[in-house]
């Protein structure tokens, strides 16, 4: 009998085991795939550490979780900026005074803010009843419609008049000229990719791969003394209140026999003509100097059955049913969740990390 069973050997999973071991507990970690490091996956192809399943670039204001991943990963100082491209046009990210520039032929900020709050006025959206309202109320018609438009209606797969609009709480609009995507104090990726920095944390556990839960305790109930669960919490309690949703993403990558193929790690496509929300290259997150690239772009999709969740659709429904499940995972005091799809949340990496070592503060108090 092990302490933990952690389920997921992703990074909520990984930290959890890496605080359990050093307080001498045991941990079986096994994962349904044939990888650790779940979504933050990183392999190397043609000397180049791709991100497998989308671009990740850690960020974050939180001194500690910044101390506590440089123990384990050397990171280098990448500074996400990425661009936007719309018909025959480029525009930096995020809206700034690059932006504005670029779009209305000005220099100063009061032009830019005067064009914005022209556009909004003339609008005239009261109490906004859609994505579309909201974000024409936040930013005006130009923005929204050659940056936001197309982009949001190809991440979720519907109109953005049939969006709701607390999706959209706000836009940052930035009046200087600065392409720094982030605010936070920390940026980087590890050296040495994502997947290196999970197998150390997972150091002193017991890991176990291509493995199914269900499976798992089906034959052996008795495994361990309690569960840590990262997958979805709806599928850990059999769907009894019926399905949460989520959105996925499906990635086309191939190699490509030249040196640079669009000179930037992160472009955007924002059309809705053009199927794919951006296009990755991955050696640009590492300043690569590989004579071959590769490259990735991202098909966003409706989840089903047998296609991995990648985001919680968080609108009213979804949160209200989320809640039921939450409180029957409270009934169970042999099982921690965490993680996005155990918490049904979106997490930034820094978010996921903090989160897991509050639940292990509380757990070894």
């Amino acid at each position: 009998m092990y302490d933990y069973l952690i389920v997921g050997a992703g990074l909520f999973g990984a930290v959890f085991a890496r605080e359990a071991t050093q307080r001498g507990k045991t941990c079986l970690v096994i994962d349904r795939r044939d990888h650790v490091a779940g979504n933050i996956y990183t392999k190397e192809i043609e000397g180049i550490a791709v991100h497998v399943y989308g671009a990740h670039i850690f960020h974050t204001s939180d001194r500690e979780v910044w101390e506590y991943v440089n123990r384990f990963a050397e990171f280098n100082n990448y500074v996400n900026a990425p661009v936007a491209v719309y018909r025959d046009e480029l525009y930096n990210l995020p809206f700034n005074m690059n932006t504005f520039s670029k779009m209305w032929g000005i220099r100063t900020p009061a032009e830019a803010k005067a064009i914005i709050e022209a556009q909004i006025r003339e609008l005239n959206i009261g109490e906004p009843k859609n994505l579309e309202e909201q974000a024409l109320k936040l930013v005006g018609r130009d923005v929204y419609e050659k940056l936001i438009r197309g982009y949001t209606e190809k991440q979720w797969g519907r109109d953005c008049k049939d969006l709701p609009a607390f999706i959209i709480k706000r836009l940052p609009l930035r009046f200087r000229y600065d392409n720094n995507y982030f605010n936070d104090r920390y940026q980087g990726i590890p050296v040495e990719g994502y997947t290196k920095l999970v197998e150390k944390l997972l150091e002193g556990s017991e890991v176990r791969l291509n493995t199914d839960y269900a499976d798992l305790v089906k034959n052996q109930p008795q495994i361990a003394r309690k569960t840590v669960y990262t997958g979805m919490i709806d599928a850990f309690f059999d769907f009894c209140y019926g399905p949460l949703e989520y959105r996925s993403v499906r990635f086309e990558t191939e190699v490509l026999e030249e040196e640079n193929h669009q000179g930037n790690a992160v472009v955007n496509y924002t059309e809705r003509e053009i199927p794919y929300t951006r296009i990755i290259e991955h050696k640009h997150f590492t300043f690569g100097t590989q004579e071959k690239t590769v490259i990735s772009r991202e098909y966003p999709a409706e989840w089903k059955p047998g296609v991995e969740p990648y985001y919680p659709v968080n609108n009213e429904k979804n949160n209200a049913l989320y809640e039921k499940y939450r409180a029957l995972a409270q009934t169970r005091k042999d099982v921690l969740f965490g993680g996005r799809l155990g918490m049904y949340r979106y997490f930034d990496m820094d978010k996921v990390i903090r989160a897991a070592l509050d639940v292990c503060a509380e757990e070894f108090r």
